[in-house]
């Protein structure tokens, strides 16, 4: 079950892209309540469990550390694709690898900590990855890339999360070091949510829609405890 959703998230996203086209304020909503259930899932659940089952603070802190920085460098290849946006530039028609390979590895070890945990992590992820399959689908088009290059880049990136959730479950040394890949991965969430939640404010102006859909994520992910 948790590899069809997270399987399916990304193309979902894709397939909205293709036959409805949403425009720039239903995403920019979208990526609001993302960020905002993907932040309260990280605390209310991840982090807690994390904690609980550590036998040192002060590693499981490095770790988490670790997870911020690691998606602050990741972020120089993918130019902010993991919250909503691209600055990427270049030429059409061009595939850029270490762009795509930056966004693969994300979504590897978003994957990994899913089934040491509950479902509501696997749903964070799921509504997290929609958006950015959103955001990818339209960067490729723009780029100009032929449709059987867009369909293979979109199903290799939908099966990286899935692939860190199966690794994670079977391979010993993950299952062994999986509250270390557990904190990272919460780094890697603090640093991306965080960062939705900030740009989502324009101009750092109000926006009621915005925060009511932030609210809402809020109230979702207490409600799934």
């Amino acid at each position: 079950m948790s590899y069809i959703v997270l399987f399916l998230s990304v193309f979902i996203g894709a397939a909205l892209v293709f036959f409805y086209k949403p425009n720039d304020k239903a995403l920019r909503l979208l990526l609001a309540f993302s960020g905002a259930y993907l932040l309260a899932i990280t605390i209310l659940h991840l982090l807690p469990e994390v904690y609980e089952n550590t036998n040192s603070f002060e590693r499981t802190g490095v770790f988490i550390l670790f997870g911020i920085i690691l998606q602050f460098v990741l972020e120089s290849f993918s130019k902010g694709i993991e919250h909503g946006h691209s600055h990427l530039k270049g030429q059409k028609g061009t595939f850029h690898l270490l762009f795509f390979g930056s966004l693969c590895l994300h979504a590897f070890l978003e994957g990994i900590p899913v089934e040491n945990t509950d479902s509501s992590l696997l749903w964070a992820i799921a509504v997290h990855k929609l958006p950015i399959a959103i955001v990818l689908t339209t960067f490729f088009i723009q780029k100009e890339l032929s449709k059987p290059v867009i369909i293979s880049a979109v199903f290799l990136f939908a099966a990286m999360s899935p692939l860190g959730t199966l690794l994670g479950s079977q391979t010993e040394f993950m299952k062994d070091y999986m509250y270390d890949f557990s904190a990272i991965a919460i780094g890697i969430f603090l640093h991306i949510s965080t960062i939705i939640l900030f740009e989502s404010s324009e101009n750092h102006k109000f926006n009621i829609r915005k925060f009511l859909v932030i609210v809402l994520g809020f109230v979702m992910s207490f409600l799934s405890m």
